[in-house]
């Protein structure tokens, strides 16, 4: 993809819808996800349906994401109805990217017919590992043989686009059994991977185990296991399109790439974020408060930053440099590669100019890049400092 065609994406707006039902609370995740609470769902549901309904309309949404949580653990029925609410509210544009998120094991021929019937042309498996002892380690319910017959499934029935997610350095892992989870990832001829660092994180199962002494990831190992699968994957034909992020032509994520680029996204249900008229903002994230809140008649909101001027050209740069193809030239970027800590990072190799854009060169420093980034002064400010007037004056 060109950096002029990921750009593009600033003006396609996106939505994403949060389903927070699983069967069981993975130990490592911090996402606002439930279990057990299954009977919750059709009031749920209904609860989407209003707030969709209910906000700001947007004409011809070009990609749709509905995450979770595990999605596909809710009937299709229920997800059928938030595609209508969306199409009813917006209008879905012709040839859109609808996505849905689905777990391995629950992923049945009816379901998945039942899912592309409904209009979902996308899945997105987490898979994490086909070792079934880091399967075990991770406290998946499924085994390496679910995934392989998942993705078969998720063909037969007509998804045009099928990815899967991995997760590595987790303690229990080796050397071989990353090599083989690419191997069979790749060997399935999956449109598109994720592979994600398995993070530490407090309140967690996982995070509790580690703060009692437990064997944590080792970051240097995890960094090796990263080059690894860029290697691995590019030399199978997926390129790299962002940090974590591979995929075959034309099979990239589109919603993801409408985050990116700063482009304007819906965020509907439970903890989801959104981005409209240059407001990002995020919904209440337990679920009772959220559907107490939208039966209410009330926006179920706990936040939202306002993005102008500066604020919008930091933001831009801390999103848009994830992307392989870096960010067009701008105040942001010209201030950074002004800093000392920019041109560090230049000399470093860690970034670099291409032409009239900044790009990362070293993905895994990419946080790194974003500190600097977040760091920046305004620059009104900095030539006030330097001139010792008061920024108040």
């Amino acid at each position: 993809m060109t950096p002029e065609d990921a750009d593009r994406h600033f003006g396609v707006v996106g939505v994403y819808v949060h389903i927070p039902f699983c069967a069981r609370i993975c130990p490592y995740c911090d996402f606002a996800v439930v279990a057990g609470k299954d009977h919750l769902a059709p009031r749920y549901i209904e609860a989407l349906v209003a707030e969709i309904g209910g906000g700001e309309s947007r004409r011809g949404i070009g990609a749709v994401y509905v995450g979770g949580g595990t999605p596909s653990h809710v009937e299709p029925r229920l997800l059928g109805l938030t595609l209508e609410a969306v199409e009813r509210r917006h209008g879905i544009a012709s040839g859109a990217e609808v996505s849905v998120e689905a777990n391995p094991e629950d992923f049945t021929k009816d379901l998945a017919r039942g899912l592309v019937a409904l209009g979902f042309t996308r899945v997105s498996f987490g898979a994490q590992s086909f070792d079934p002892v880091v399967l075990g380690y991770l406290g998946r319910r499924h085994t390496p043989e679910d995934i392989t017959r998942s993705v078969e499934t998720a063909r037969t029935a007509g998804f045009g686009s099928v990815s899967v997610d991995l997760i590595y350095g987790s303690p229990v892992e080796d050397p071989a059994s990353w090599e083989d989870t690419l191997a069979r990832a790749v060997d399935l001829g999956t449109d598109h991977v994720s592979c994600y660092a398995l993070t530490v994180e407090q309140g967690t199962p996982l995070g509790r185990s580690v703060a009692s002494g437990e064997a944590a990831p080792d970051p240097d190992i995890q960094a090796d296991r990263h080059e690894l699968a860029g290697m691995r994957l590019s030399a199978a034909g997926l390129g790299r399109y962002e940090v974590s992020n591979w995929a075959t032509g034309g099979h990239e994520c589109r919603y993801n790439h409408i985050v990116w680029a700063q482009g304007e996204y819906l965020g509907y249900g439970a903890s989801a974020h959104g981005h409209l008229d240059g407001v990002r903002y995020r919904n209440l994230r337990r679920l009772d408060a959220y559907i107490a809140a939208v039966e209410r008649g009330v926006r179920p909101l706990a936040g939202e930053e306002l993005l102008r001027g500066w604020d919008a050209e930091i933001d831009r740069l801390f999103v848009g440099l994830r992307r392989v193809v870096g960010v067009a030239e701008g105040p942001g970027t010209a201030a950074l590669m002004e800093t000392e800590e920019g041109q560090l990072l230049e000399h470093a190799g860690v970034v670099s100019r291409r032409g009239d854009r900044l790009v990362i060169d070293r993905p895994l420093l990419t946080d790194m890049v974003q500190r600097a980034v977040l760091g920046l002064p305004e620059p009104w400010a900095q030539a006030a400092a330097a001139n010792n007037v008061s920024v108040d004056a």
